[in-house]
């Protein structure tokens, strides 16, 4: 499956739309994207589950870089 994360590059940081940054992760669950993420000091907003047509738009995007787990 795959996720997008969205997030801010501090903890400290309030999340605002302008400053959003989004990750696309390969991962069996929403929790090993979680415990992928958990060292890295980010603040995590959503995590999505990607799926059909909206997967398929994601990929096209020149933003679309995947990690997998």
């Amino acid at each position: 499956m795959i996720y997008k994360v969205y997030y801010q590059e501090s903890l400290m940081e309030m999340p605002v739309r302008e400053n959003t940054k989004v990750l696309f992760i390969k991962a069996e669950s929403e929790l090993d994207v979680r415990r992928h993420l958990k060292d890295r000091q980010i603040n995590i907003e959503l995590i999505q589950l990607l799926e059909g047509s909206y997967l398929e738009y994601e990929k096209n995007s020149p933003n679309f870089t995947l990690e997998t787990i």
